[in-house]
């Protein structure tokens, strides 16, 4: 079991920094929209209380330096508006970054590759040690519509669930929806579908089960980037009781 963690991080560093386009302050408004807030205190909380606990790998880097979950090229929807793996467009389609290939080449190779490489060899730890891997994917979504977003009249649930048609079978996400019916009620692949599974592993290597739960943010926090509200002990719970349906 490893609990994915890629949205939570806040840092730029210097030599990023200076490619970004806004400034302080609006940089720093971009970030609390877009940020996964509290996802990474949440999987460290449910971990901790987990029967058997889980690894929790947590990306600290801000996905305004690189997006490890989005593709790096054409095969990413959200490249569209300028939000592939490495972003050239904020949240209300301004530009933020402008395009250079050497700099985009260097970000990928530290932060984009990196990232992949560390997952990967953690899911194939755990198929060496157990025979499968299930990676729960987890993010936060804000209660009410980005300009960006590419789906964004759809519902939004207390917990969207996203799915893999090759690696989430329907007893994970049957697994997912009773765990959170104490949170509010899970819905699947709206606002966002899709889960992560590491490129080496997706669509050859069934053994790897993946599911995204995306949590909106009025349930455990102060929109937009607030204090805790008391929603998140109860969403650490569920995560925990899905941990341990997993792994029982």
């Amino acid at each position: 079991m490893l609990l994915h963690v890629p949205h939570a991080g806040v840092g730029v560093p210097g030599w990023a920094r200076r490619h970004l386009l806004p400034d302080d302050e609006a940089l720093a408004a971009e970030q609390a929209a877009l940020t996964d807030h509290l996802t990474d205190r949440i999987a460290l909380r449910a971990s901790a209380v987990a029967a058997v606990a889980p690894w929790v790998v947590v990306n600290r880097v801000s996905r305004f330096v690189v997006d490890p979950e989005r593709f790096p090229d054409e095969r990413e929807e959200m490249a569209a508006v300028g939000m592939a793996a490495v972003y050239t467009h904020g949240t209300r389609g301004q530009r933020i970054r402008a395009d250079d290939a050497d700099h985009r080449a260097a970000l990928l190779a530290a932060y984009y590759t990196t990232w992949a490489d560390t997952v990967a060899r953690l899911v194939d730890a755990r198929l060496a040690a157990t025979g499968r891997a299930v990676l729960i994917d987890l993010h936060s979504y804000p209660s009410a519509p980005l300009p960006y977003e590419l789906h964004a009249d759809g519902p939004r649930p207390p917990v969207c669930l996203g799915t893999d048609p090759a690696h989430t079978p329907p007893e994970l996400t049957a697994a997912a929806r009773r765990a959170f019916a104490q949170v509010g009620g899970a819905a699947t692949d709206s606002p966002f579908g899709g889960t992560y599974v590491p490129a080496r592993h997706h669509g050859t290597d069934r053994r790897v089960r993946s599911i995204m739960v995306e949590l909106r943010r009025d349930g455990h926090m102060v929109e937009p980037a607030g204090p805790v509200t008391g929603g998140f002990a109860v969403a650490a719970a569920a995560l925990a009781a899905l941990v341990d349906a997993v792994t029982s």
